[in-house]
């Protein structure tokens, strides 16, 4: 064949002497003095003498090396560079590898970048361990332009009824972190995790499946009488679950309660926007009652930040020391925080306080502008006399179970 396929596949596995041994039209058998060998094929291009490495020759045999020979001539013969399109080629391999991020570490950035937009950092925490224990395990080491909608609701087909809630968060955090990487060009298309016009079309509505399991609440006629046990248990835990329900609050308020958020003078406590769970600031007037819990505490703990020390320097109450008080107590039937519904239901039923004076001190956000509003006045000295006729209540040894409007919530 004249100037080309010179060399035998017999020639090109004993040749030693080192330099380039021509095979014809620009390839070469490059002999390196240290005895490796390798093939280049050489070409004029923009009138300027050019090399291009086309591999080893313990990886590419002679006759691919010619076919790969052959596809560079093909090219020049186009009038592209081989070099400068292989240069291009592996650019865009490495942009193509730059964009691809795995869910895990998606997830990971995601929460990094809007953890300082949330109100503390359980939050951050919640979303860190829902989708450790549900997203990750399926799809989590994969890329997330390879998220399907199957994958997705092989998360959360298994814990749809059983854990609705859970599954309800753990499809949203994830249709969040998708769109995040859609904008951030990590992924195109349509967002697998999407519920509107998708997922709904699959999987029932949460409303309709999701089982409502309330916190065990005491019945309202019988706090009295349980205020009365509680009152005999020693100890920092007692006092606050005596707090939490003497000020309606939820557990985390009260444990993590600093006593610079306390005004005695004025009988209020006044908690950050950073520990409600609406995220805005809500003040509680303190009964006699829940004063008296104040100054029992100033008496008998040390000095601190903390209004219910726990048991290291500087820390809070543990969030369980409540709850292991009424195991010890024997009612483990009940939660803390059904001590809200106690009173949201006595407030209600035993009462002529309005409606609104009530939402509030359950610190709940009123949808009505006009009722919101209406904070600003007079609520908070409303919400006073509710709080009062709720400790004058509590101290009720036993209930009657006559449901009496009481005389100051006639007069406020």
């Amino acid at each position: 064949m004249g100037n080309i396929n010179r060399l035998t596949a017999l020639q090109v596995q004993k040749l030693s002497k080192p330099g380039y041994h021509a095979d014809g039209a620009g390839l070469h058998l490059c002999v390196k003095a240290t005895g490796g060998k390798s093939w280049i094929f050489r070409y004029r291009f923009g009138g300027k003498e050019r090399e291009m490495g086309l591999g080893p020759l313990h990886t590419v045999s002679l006759a691919e090396a010619r076919e790969k020979a052959l596809a560079q001539r093909k090219m020049l013969l186009d009038g592209v560079d081989p070099l400068a399109a292989k240069h291009a080629s592996e650019v865009q391999r490495k942009l193509a590898e730059a964009s691809v991020i795995t869910f895990d570490t998606a997830a990971t950035s995601y929460i990094a970048s809007h953890r300082a937009g949330w109100k503390n950092e359980k939050h951050a925490e919640q979303w860190t361990n829902t989708l450790t224990t549900y997203a990750s395990p399926v799809f989590g080491s994969l890329p997330v332009a390879d998220i399907t909608t199957p994958l997705v609701l092989r998360v959360l087909e298994p814990i749809w009824t059983t854990k609705t809630e859970t599954a309800s968060r753990v499809r949203g955090r994830v249709e969040k972190i998708l769109d995040w990487c859609k904008t951030q060009g990590y992924r195109t298309g349509d967002n697998p995790a999407a519920w509107r016009g998708h997922l709904e079309n699959l999987l029932s509505a949460p409303q309709k499946t999701k089982k409502v399991e309330h916190h065990p609440a005491l019945p309202w006629r019988e706090i009295g009488a349980f205020m009365q046990a509680l009152r005999t248990m020693p100890g920092t835990a007692a006092l606050a679950t005596e707090f939490i329900i003497l000020t309606n609050c939820r557990t985390s308020e009260a444990i993590e309660a600093r006593w610079a958020e306390i005004d005695i003078g004025e009988k209020r406590w006044t908690i950050p926007a950073s520990r409600m769970k609406a995220a805005k600031e809500h003040t509680i007037p303190l009964s006699d009652a829940a004063l008296a819990v104040l100054q029992r505490l100033k008496a008998e703990t040390k000095e601190g930040e903390f209004v219910f020390p726990g048991g290291k320097k500087n820390t809070p109450l543990s969030n369980m020391a409540c709850l292991a008080l009424l195991k010890r107590m024997g009612r483990s039937d009940l939660t803390v925080h059904g001590f809200r519904s106690s009173f949201r239901d006595w407030a209600g039923e035993a009462t002529a306080h309005p409606r609104e004076v009530i939402e509030h001190a359950m610190s709940h956000q009123l949808k009505d502008k006009a009722e919101a509003a209406y904070q600003r006045g007079s609520l908070l000295e409303r919400r006073r006399v509710l709080m009062a006729d709720w400790a004058q209540y509590c101290a009720k040894p036993a209930a009657t179970g006559v449901v009496v409007p009481l005389q100051s919530a006639k007069s406020a």
